[in-house]
């Protein structure tokens, strides 16, 4: 039973080349297991959440963090007679675009794509959904529907131009409507993004040794989780304890944005998706008094696990790599593998030429890309650059 604001199938836009109607799968079902079987899907196993790939293997990938990201849109969106299959679809492809080394290498990659027509991960999934992705007899790219693609797209709220070219391209061939809010169902991903991440960057914080519990107990939202294990759990062993507290710390910011969004839906009373969209404010969100403890858990992390001076050493170095590998690749572009260069021939000038480049590079896993570096260029040395060739 979905409520009158949510994506109905049935009444999608469409996609860019028709297609016929699954007698077995509904169009967002399609979409979903598109991505799924992607191959840039396949490769967030090896890219960066937080902590460089090769640094543990407890801690959460790109890909991991994904799988937790769309096991709570489907919660929510579930719970608000959403439709699960859209809000599933788009979190599962919210992070394609994602260079090897997460947000640093996104850094690195912006400002190398400047002179270009600029790189962002958002942007760049879109160019892999809609580009990238070469399998099909009849298109490139995944060819999903309207409303996935304005979900990866606005999933942050309405998008100002200029534009990266990436997202100029996919917008002139299929108008997502940049400047109004996306359905509901791109929003509970967008907000299931933020409740994965802090949940798993506090798990991830405490194994690594950036911070303890006792650093957790004096912080708002996480210290009465604790206080409450405590008190029901005395003398509970050390990593269940935590386990204990950090779910509790989930399901509190799963709980408020349901609250919030039923408040603000009955509020609002929208009759249609359309609604949603031309409303000017997001209607999925946290409480404003969740939203100041949880700023100061963001602040909390930044300082202490973004920031900390491990996390800068090795940030230094994978930029290091991005830095020197896309200028080579510029160089010398026949370095680049035989069914890339295809690409290479079709680029015509210089700014062609760099955004192949950049899809090449910005679709390396973590330990590829280091691969490459110490295979072209020479391994990282502590505190300077590779070794040319």
């Amino acid at each position: 039973m979905l409520a009158p604001y949510a994506c109905r199938p049935e009444n999608s836009r469409g996609r860019l080349y028709p297609e016929t109607y699954s007698s077995f799968r509904t169009p967002f079902q399609r979409d979903r297991d598109r991505i799924i079987h992607s191959s840039a899907f396949r490769r967030l196993k090896h890219k960066t959440q937080v902590f460089v790939e090769h640094e543990g293997d407890y801690y959460r990938t790109r890909l991991t963090h994904t799988i937790e990201v769309a096991q709570v849109a489907r919660t929510i969106a579930g719970t608000l007679g959403l439709n699960t299959d859209l809000a599933e679809a788009v979190a599962l492809a919210h992070d394609l675009g994602h260079t090897p080394f997460g947000h640093t290498g996104e850094d690195a990659m912006a400002l190398l794509m400047a002179p270009y027509g600029g790189f962002d991960h958002n942007a760049q999934a879109l160019r892999i959904v809609t580009r990238l992705e070469k399998h099909y007899a009849d298109f490139d790219g995944l060819n999903l529907t309207w409303e996935t693609l304005e979900g990866i797209a606005k999933h942050n709220g309405p998008v100002a131009p200029p534009y990266p070219y990436a997202l100029e391209e996919v917008n002139g061939a299929f108008d997502l409507e940049l400047d109004t809010h996306a359905s509901a169902e791109a929003q509970v991903a967008a907000v299931a993004d933020d409740v994965a991440y802090n949940h798993h960057d506090l798990h991830d914080g405490l194994r690594s040794g950036l911070f303890t519990e006792d650093d957790l107990m004096q912080m708002p939202l996480t210290g009465p989780a604790f206080a409450e294990v405590d008190r029901l759990y005395p003398g509970l062993e050390k990593m269940r304890r935590r386990h204990e507290a950090l779910r509790r710390v989930f399901g509190v910011m799963v709980e408020d944005v349901i609250a919030v969004a039923r408040t603000r839906l009955e509020a609002a009373q929208p009759k249609s998706v359309e609604e949603i969209r031309a409303m000017g404010t997001p209607i999925i969100r946290f409480s404003k008094p969740l939203f100041q403890e949880l700023k100061a858990i963001k602040s909390f992390l930044f300082q202490r696990m973004y920031r900390a001076p491990s996390v800068m050493a090795e940030r230094a170095k994978v930029t290091q790599v991005v830095q020197e590998l896309f200028p080579l690749f510029q160089r010398r572009p026949d370095l680049l593998p035989p069914e890339w260069q295809r690409d290479v021939a079709g680029a015509r000038d210089e700014v062609a030429l760099a955004r192949v480049i950049c899809d090449y590079v910005a679709g390396m896993t973590d330990r590829f890309a280091l691969q490459e570096h110490a295979r072209l260029i020479g391994p990282l040395e502590q505190g300077g650059g590779g070794r040319q060739r």
